[in-house]
């Protein structure tokens, strides 16, 4: 037996989040623990979910509101509420209703066993070919720049140790990626297989400038692949302008009239523009970012805790 965080940050969730927590206590009432507690962080939304978090934490004991001052993203928020919660074992889900919390024992079977991580991941994801397109893209993502294992599946409902938690918390810049701080600090990580469900009501959160956010910070808060993938491109297009340039005088020797000096000039760009923006472009974000970090940017305000519940005075 252990005793439990549940962290569930909330964004147009005022329709659903009852529902999840209804069915947290409804499982907890069916697995062996010491206690547990629900931590729910407000993400600045723009629904009325603070009050119904405000209305949980009044009426039920267990649950602790965090409300955050704007809209920092979910793994800001998800950080926000691992630095208040206090079980040794920490259970990650969203707000939707999608995670299937039936598969929970599994998880914490895996977690017994001795991994450090468990991931739930979907034989058939419940969401539009946009977000399953993201989803595809994260993990491309993390296998190339942050060497995940390709067998190593996931999303965002997941059981992790309390240590593990706690060195992610450490993480203090204003760029979180979840899966790169899962990964830096361990690789004893597995998953499951479960059932997605479909959203209860609404439609996610993510757009895809949001989702484009996430990438980058995956791209560039944990490796330095990007740069050097760079400088690949770099000399790949270096590559094709020579060949353009052959090809040019070529045409020239065979007597194929064109445009004089266009040909030349377009061969130049394509060698030395091409590379020098895409190589500035990668560079200036990572600048911009470490530029960011300097001046301390925050990355999360809590304007408001509701609830004191503390698991370790229980």
């Amino acid at each position: 037996m252990a005793t439990l965080s549940f962290v569930i940050p909330c964004y147009r969730s005022e329709g659903t989040l009852g529902k999840v927590v209804d069915e947290i206590y409804e499982r907890m009432t069916e697995i062996e623990n010491d206690g547990f507690e629900i931590i729910l962080v407000n993400d600045c939304s723009p629904d009325n979910v603070w009050n119904v978090i405000k209305e949980l934490s009044d009426s039920k004991k267990e649950i602790t509101g965090i409300n955050l001052s704007k809209n920092f993203g979910q793994h800001a928020a998800l950080l926000a509420g691992y630095a208040a919660c206090t079980g040794e074992y920490v259970v990650s889900l969203d707000d939707d209703g999608q995670a299937p919390l039936d598969s929970l024992s599994e998880l914490l079977e895996k977690i017994y066993e001795g991994y450090d991580v468990v991931y739930a991941y979907y034989e058939e994801i419940k969401q539009n070919a946009f977000r399953r397109f993201g989803t595809w893209m994260a993990k491309k993502m993390s296998e190339v720049m942050l060497d995940q294992p390709k067998d190593l599946k996931g999303g965002s409902f997941y059981v992790a140790r309390k240590y593990i938690i706690d060195e992610m918390v450490r993480y203090k810049n204003a760029f979180p990626y979840l899966g790169g701080l899962v990964l830096r600090t361990t690789r004893n990580i597995t998953c499951i297989k479960t059932k997605h469900r479909p959203r209860l009501e609404g439609r996610s959160g993510y757009t895809f400038r949001s989702l484009m956010a996430l990438w980058l910070n995956g791209f560039t808060a944990f490796s330095v692949k990007p740069l050097q993938f760079s400088s690949y491109l770099g000399f790949i297009i270096a590559a094709l302008g020579f060949i353009y340039t052959i090809f040019i005088v070529v045409r020239r020797l065979m007597g194929i009239a064109s445009v004089e000096g266009w040909s030349t000039i377009i061969a130049l760009l394509m060698i030395i523009g091409g590379t020098i923006l895409i190589m500035l472009g990668l560079i200036g974000e990572y600048i911009g970012r470490i530029y960011i970090c300097i001046n301390e940017s925050p990355q999360y305000v809590i304007k408001e805790v509701v609830g004191e519940n503390k698991l370790n005075e229980m």
